[in-house]
């Protein structure tokens, strides 16, 4: 199955909670955390949430 590189681009100070627990969820607690996760539905929904915060980019 397809991974792809999740990155925290922004800071999650002051964002919404359902924001915060979101970017946990992934794995990303500060600026500069990257992750690698399969590519599907359940990931994809996620980053949906945090589009506006993150970088996803192929992991090949």
């Amino acid at each position: 199955m397809a991974k792809i590189k999740i990155t925290l681009q922004k800071s999650l100070i002051g964002r919404l909670e359902k924001q915060k627990k979101t970017a946990l969820a992934l794995g990303l607690k500060t600026i500069g955390d990257t992750t690698v996760q399969e590519d599907n539905a359940v990931t994809q929904g996620k980053i949906f949430v945090i589009k506006h915060l993150v970088k996803v980019e192929n992991a090949d």
